[in-house]
Formats: structure tokens, sequence, C-alpha cells
């Protein structure tokens, strides 16, 4: 049997080699893959910017979801290079055709004083919380780690926000602002699952926060315990990375819109009626706005709310949760978002339609006109508001 020795001395004829500076020269001109292959303790102690990590004992399982081509020209590098070295030969044996091992090591770059990074990394509990998001390449730490630094900000604490955000939280999302000026009532329990019956006559806003804290101690809930209104709706959402629409009237929805165009800020908008919902993205920046969907209101008899009209207590759940994955695939920036398309449930024909929402040529509450947008109150039409 042969020694360790004699195996690394195998590998390294088996493989191509480069020193330090040659794999410095390299990133900086040729943009290779860079693939750490250290223990997870090692790399959060300092890593070279950009690496992606896979631990030497998770390659052969992860390797093909994080680096799908074959053909990318791969620099590997450990602390020394001796685990880099058989990473690289189990690349080949891969069918990886350009990987290469860094000779010396992250100990040897450093030492000379070539650049690097302390990487923003996940502590032991939150890896054990959150693993079943690392397990999905889609997703993983970095994608973890976008999740805790984004900020979403919740119009309502009922029907559709109470699913929204128990996910949302659930999923690491590190700050959910909740606006709600409304108390908890017991005919709200039938439906609005963030409260219970030892809440009734509490604050939402502080019912909601007492659920997501006890559920997820990584999220930092601010509250509003205040009207959306033309005086304040700027200030409260601005710098927010998405914000998630459980309005159940026009004014405050046609409010929400003119303001999030001003600001750029996409929102995920759900509506819920009786047995049927809807849910889609309107992205200022990039797509339709809610005025390209209802340039005004219907009558009020052709919409009437949920307190008049009922709606299925587990149907907001089924919409709020649909709003909450595409608020996460929009943080993440993966698969294809609801902009530009409206998905309509009919929960007792158990259907999901689609249907396409372009931009209306007449309106100019848009994103390009931003300057010239006046959130104000809105009269009885919800008309915008425009200067100049």
């Amino acid at each position: 049997m042969p020694s360790f020795r004699e195996l690394l001395t195998a590998t390294k004829r088996d493989i191509i080699e480069i020193d330090t500076a040659t794999a410095a020269e390299w990133i900086s001109s040729r943009s290779p893959a860079v693939l750490d292959v250290r223990e997870p303790d090692e790399y959060e102690q300092g890593a070279l910017a950009g690496a992606i990590h896979i631990p030497r004992g998770h390659l052969e399982a992860q390797i093909e979801n994080r680096l799908p081509d074959h053909d990318a020209e791969i620099v590997v590098y450990c602390a020394g290079g001796v685990r880099s070295a058989f990473a690289a030969k189990t690349l080949g044996e891969l069918g990886y055709t350009n990987a290469v091992s860094m000779d010396g090591g992250f100990g040897r770059w450093k030492d000379e004083g070539r650049p690097w990074t302390t990487p923003a990394s996940l502590g032991a509990e939150q890896r054990n919380r959150y693993q079943r998001h690392l397990l999905l390449p889609e997703v993983g730490e970095a994608g973890q780690l976008r999740l805790l630094d984004a900020k979403v900000l919740l119009l309502g604490a009922g029907g559709l926000g109470s699913p929204a955000a128990l996910y949302l939280a659930a999923a690491g999302v590190g700050t959910l602002g909740i606006i709600d000026m409304d108390v908890v009532d017991e005919s709200n329990l039938q439906r609005q699952i963030l409260h219970n019956m030892d809440r009734i006559g509490d604050r939402k806003v502080d019912s909601a926060k007492k659920t997501l804290t006890s559920l997820n101690p990584d999220v930092n809930v601010v509250t509003y315990d205040t009207r959306l209104g033309a005086d304040n709706v700027l200030d409260i959402l601005s710098g927010w990375d998405v914000i998630v629409d459980g309005a159940d009237n026009f004014p405050s929805r046609y409010l929400l819109n003119d303001a999030s165009v001003k600001l750029g800020i996409p929102v995920v908008h759900g509506s819920i009626y009786r047995f049927e919902g809807q849910v889609t993205v309107f992205d200022p920046t990039r797509g339709p706005t809610y005025r390209d969907y209802l340039p005004e209101p219907p009558p009020a008899e052709l919409a009437p709310s949920c307190a008049e009209a009922g709606v299925l207590g587990v149907l907001p759940g089924i919409v709020g949760s649909i709003q909450a994955l595409e608020t996460i695939k929009l943080i993440l920036g993966v698969g294809e978002s609801l902009c530009g398309r409206i998905v309509a449930f009919d929960s007792l024909e158990m259907t999901f339609r689609e249907f396409r929402l372009r931009p209306d040529p007449a309106n100019e509450v848009t994103f390009a006109n931003r300057e010239r947008i006046t959130v104000g109150e809105l009269d009885g039409l919800c008309s915008p508001t425009l200067s100049g």
C-alpha cells in the first residue's frame, strides 16, 4: 500500500500546479472560478475574494451543482496545497478539464501580502437552522446571507400578511417591517394566523412581533402602528428592498403604488375574494405597475371587501405564501418572477391561470417620470398627482 507522500507525489504528477503569482495573474486577467476546499472554520478566518467554498469532503457531492460548466477554468486552493492537489485530481476524474491547484495555498498567498477578505459567514446555530437552504445550490451560504441582510416591508398583518410574514421570518429574512393600525379581533382568527385568542384586543403589530421573534430570533421586526398616508408613506417605504402588499382597500394600493414607483421599490401584490386570489410583482424599474393593471378603481359594487363578501380562511394562506416565495426569489435573484404576469387561483376549481400584463402607454406614473410624481392624499378616483 503506498504511503501518503507517495500518493501525493503521484497525484501531483497527474495535475497542473501553479504558483501564487501565476494564480494572482490569472484571477486578474482571466477571471477563473476560484475554489476554496478548506474546512468552514478555516474559510471563515479569511479567503480569496469571490471564492466558492466547498470543503474537500463535500466536493464530489456539491461541485456539479455549484460549478456546472466542466470546461471552466478553476483555480483550487487550500491551506498549503495538499488538499487542493487531491481536489484538482478529483475534478479531473469528474470531467473538469481546466482545474489547477495553487501551490502553497492560502498560507503562502497571505504571507506574500496578496489581497484577501474575511467572508461573511453563518454561525453554527444558523447553519443548523438554515441547513435545508444551504443544500440548495441556488441559495447556499451566500444566498442565506443575502436573506439575512434583506429588508422586507409588509403592508398589513392580516390575512395575506400573516402567512407571508411567517414564511419570510422562517426563511431568515433579517429585517421585517409591518404596517398595521388595527387590533386583533376574534373574527380575524379564521385566517390571520399571526394572532391567537390570547391576543384579542392587542395591537396587531405587537402581536405579529411576538409571533415572529419567537419563531426566529435572527429576525428584527420593525413595527409601524399607524395609518399609511401621504404624510408618511415616503419616509416609511424608504430603505426597504421589497414591499409585500396585503392592503384591503384601493386608496392604500394606489398610494403604495405611487410611492413605490417614485422610490423604485418592487411590490409583491396579492389580493383575495371569496374563493379566488391573485398574485403578481409590480417592479417599477422593469415592468408594469398597479396603475397599468387598474388605471382607476372599479365601482364599489363590483369589488366588495372581504368583510362584505367573505373569504375562505385558507385562501389567504395560499396567496400569502406565494407572495413570500416571490419575495425570496427577488432577494436571491433566482428563477423568473411574476413581473409582467398575474397568476389567478380559483380554489373551487383548483386551477391556476396566468395572464400577461403590459405597461399602459397612457400611464404617466412611471419610474422614468419619478421626479414628477407628487404623492398626495388620493381623491375618490385615486387619481395620480404629477408636477410639471
